[in-house]
């Protein structure tokens, strides 16, 4: 079985699409709504990365993230924030936050998929 991800998204689209390349490339995909389920999905199935919107119902993905990273239980699962916030500020308060990478939105599936490689061989 290959690695499991845990994708959370409040855009069903985005969900679908990223899901579907995930699982084409042998991942096991678990996918969360909002902040909220994200955060119970992660307690009971430890994935082994964790790819947040940032702008979804909270807690948003910065505060997910910082919430994780200050948990000596999740703090070592790598976090890629994707989304369509892309100015110099957001990815400050994105790497501020302890994301492992940020990816923004129209992303490249290629080089999303690159990036996931890395973290999960670290």
């Amino acid at each position: 079985m290959g690695k499991k991800i845990l994708v959370a998204d409040d855009e069903v689209n985005i969900v679908a699409v990223v899901e579907a390349r995930l699982k084409a490339n042998g991942y096991q995909v678990s996918t969360a709504e909002n902040g909220e389920v994200a955060y119970r999905k992660i307690q009971q199935e430890l994935p082994d990365l964790i790819i947040l919107d940032v702008m979804m119902p909270p807690p948003n993905g910065y505060q997910l993230c910082r919430m994780l990273k200050d948990d000596p239980q999740y703090k070592g699962i790598p976090v890629i924030l994707l989304t369509a916030k892309s100015t110099e500020s957001d990815k400050f308060w994105g790497l501020e936050s302890g994301a492992d990478a940020y990816v923004t939105k129209p992303y490249n599936s290629e080089e999303l998929l690159k990036k996931i490689a890395e973290l999960l061989e670290k």
